[in-house]
């Protein structure tokens, strides 16, 4: 998986509060767009699971 730059949603808008996402050394990051130097990193598998469970609702009840 090639690097890249920080990406954020399209549903996201102008607004800068958001999730952005990259790939870096094969990994994948996470940071809050307000909060840029807190950077979570894991695998792209852990990511897709993350990305399926919120698809599926599973953190709904947290909202």
């Amino acid at each position: 998986m090639p690097e890249s730059g920080w990406r954020k949603s399209s549903y996201s808008g102008a607004n800068d509060t958001c999730v952005e996402v990259r790939t870096v050394d094969g990994m994948i990051e996470l940071r809050e767009s307000e909060e840029g130097d807190i950077i979570l990193r894991t695998t792209s598998t852990n990511f897709a699971t993350l990305v399926q469970s919120i698809k599926a609702g599973e953190f709904d009840h947290h909202a």
